[in-house]
């Protein structure tokens, strides 16, 4: 063999070598072109870019794939002209072949990180879903219905990103249903998770113990005994019995709610300290006759709390807002409420507010 021939077959190797790089770089990068295209969010950027990576892989493959026959054919049949030529496209040939080497790699950091930033979607997708997810635990969207009574709530988010209010309706015993509604000071996750056991340990205390009192010391020994000093509970809890035809009522440190009757409106106040301050606290509860169509509105401080200036929402206008929607539907009420406290603070009440109000039918 000549010397040119010796060359044009190496050419022929090395351009077979860099179509073969090239055509699984290429595979590689479609792979992360279809993984993108199955994506739940499609995401179009991203497409395009690693499409356009995958079509230079595989122009490079099929240019190096036509060379190599070509290379081939000449070293025996071509001309000493065309021979030079080809001969000089050893030089790029061996670049890329040099090259090709990385592109592999590449499209390998291309897929790692297509799947690191995929995942880091996914965890960004579930710390925004998750402060959503606790306030559905702690302030549910639907409560269950229950004879006799018609219940509507609210719920309006504040500023942070964990809530820290809720409410609970449930049944007690066969005549009795319960009505609670809390406040945990503070915001974040730590405040959101007493929450949710204080929520959970007052479903078994007020089944337990008959009097709402009792299940409030149970509870305040129960989270006061932990090293959270910091943290402290408003909490109201309303036991409705329809065989009495009474309500039974006990008020951790909680906000005035207010029991509205034919004759008058009674505010139904704090019968006990916060609740996490100290584990001997002692409560006490009050029972007031309840007749058909006696209403009961349970708020947390965000309602009465919200401010134009330094005027606060307030008791009165509560009263007032109550008094003027007395005969709507409690969701309607409900509604109204957190409404005028709205337009009292300008459109935007930077605390959780829950709102709950239950008649007796």
């Amino acid at each position: 063999m000549t010397f040119t021939q010796y060359v044009l077959t190496g050419l022929a190797v090395v351009c077979l070598l860099a179509a073969l790089v090239y055509v699984r770089s290429a595979r590689l990068r479609f792979r992360v072109v279809r993984l993108i295209d199955g994506a739940e969010n499609r995401d179009v950027e991203a497409h395009s870019l690693a499409f356009s990576a995958f079509r230079k892989e595989a122009h490079s493959a099929i240019v190096y794939a036509l060379l190599t026959p070509v290379a081939a054919a000449m070293a025996f049949v071509g001309s000493n002209g065309v021979a030079v030529v080809l001969g000089v496209m050893a030089i790029p040939a061996f670049a890329s072949l040099w090259w090709a080497r990385l592109s592999v790699r590449e499209s390998r950091m291309a897929r790692n990180r297509w799947d690191l930033e995929r995942r880091a979607g996914e965890a960004l997708e579930q710390e925004q879903l998750a402060p959503k997810a606790w306030a559905a635990r702690l302030a549910p969207e639907e409560v269950p219905d229950f004879a006799g009574f018609e219940i509507g709530r609210v719920y309006q988010a504040g500023s942070g990103l964990m809530a820290g209010d809720f409410f609970d309706v449930h049944r007690v015993g066969p005549s009795r249903v319960a009505a609670v509604i809390g406040d945990v000071a503070g915001h974040g996750i730590e405040s959101s998770i007493t929450a949710f056991q204080a929520k959970y340990l007052l479903r078994v205390f007020l089944r337990q113990f008959r009097d709402p009192a009792q299940a409030f010391e149970e509870l305040n020994e129960q989270l006061a005994a932990g090293d959270r000093h910091e943290e402290f509970i408003s909490c109201a809890v309303v036991v409705f019995d329809t065989e009495a035809g009474t309500l039974r009522y006990a008020s951790a440190g909680h906000p005035a709610f207010f029991l509205f009757q034919e004759d008058g409106v009674l505010p139904l106040r704090s019968t006990g300290p916060l609740l996490m301050l100290d584990p001997k606290a002692q409560y006490f509860s009050r029972e007031i006759p309840m007749e058909s169509g006696d209403l009961v509105v349970m708020y947390t401080d965000g309602l009465a709390e919200a401010r134009a200036g330094d005027a606060l929402f307030g008791e009165d206008r509560i009263i007032r807002t109550t008094e003027r929607e007395l005969n709507a539907p409690p969701d309607v009420l409900c509604k109204a409420l957190l409404d005028a406290a709205k337009d009292h603070a300008g459109g935007v009440i930077d605390d959780d507010t829950a709102i709950m109000v239950v008649r007796r039918d």
